[in-house]
């Protein structure tokens, strides 16, 4: 296992590639736990028939757990838009239709989207009031199975050479409810800065999917509190203002 080449750093991880695999090499003091669950995600993901790349292996190295992948030679799908602007609008139409691939697949051993989001709102650091207030919400939206990518985003889709999508990280990969990861995937375009793709994207998801806007914004507080345990401080004030439920009333 050759560890020369490095295709992206995380705060977690190191990712590398090894001619025709991709490794995953996470810190050392990486929850093992975390580890096995992304890999086990991974499984049951591709056993639905969804084009994402084969799960080869778990293993250690140097004390260092890691996942290897099939590698998938393309770009992706951030790539292609920063590189060809006048298509803006054929890849995200594109985008949404392969988000709404993904919803229309049944994966009945992944967890369970609301049991990780009422998990991750008992770990944010906001007062009991609003994490009340977003128990109350969660608890009242609709129970469904759909799989749910959870960081649904153009840089989590490459294109391969003869323009089929392979859809990549399955970390957070849920059982749920399909507005919810749209409302996760419209505050990531917020988070990167692209208000006006954020706005694009969810009118075009919601015109596809024949969802109601006002519904999927009552997933956005929920989706925000969930993003504050990642602990990241610039986000922060940005998402505090998402999680403000009076806003979605």
């Amino acid at each position: 296992m050759k560890l020369d080449k490095i295709i992206a750093v995380r705060n977690t991880k190191t990712i590398y590639r090894d001619d025709d695999k991709v490794i995953k090499l996470f810190d050392e003091n990486f929850s093992k736990a975390d580890v096995l669950n992304e890999a086990l995600n991974q499984a049951r993901v591709e056993g639905t028939g969804l084009r994402i790349p084969k799960l080869l292996e778990v293993t250690k190295v140097e004390n260092k757990w890691a996942i290897v992948l099939e590698y998938i030679e393309g770009k992706t799908l951030e790539r292609l838009i920063k590189e060809e602007p006048d298509k803006r609008d054929e890849y995200f139409e594109f985008f949404v239709d392969l988000q709404m691939e993904v919803h229309t697949k049944r994966s009945p051993l992944l967890g369970k989207l609301k049991d990780k989001m009422s998990r991750k709102i008992a770990q944010t650091d906001l007062d009991a009031t609003t994490r009340y207030d977003l128990h109350t919400r969660l608890d009242g939206m609709p129970n469904h199975d759909k799989v749910c990518h959870g960081d649904f985003n153009p840089s989590n889709i490459i294109i391969a050479a003869d323009g089929t999508p392979y859809i990549i990280d399955w970390a957070h990969a849920t059982q749920g409810n399909a507005s919810a990861d749209a409302a996760r995937t419209y505050l990531l375009f917020w988070l990167g800065g692209d208000i006006a793709g954020a706005e694009k994207y969810l009118a075009l998801f919601c015109k596809k999917s024949d969802t109601a806007k006002q519904y999927v914004q009552q997933w956005m507080p929920i989706a925000a509190a969930s993003q504050t345990v990642k602990g990241k401080e610039k986000e922060k004030e940005f998402l505090l203002h998402w999680i403000d439920v009076s806003d979605y009333q």
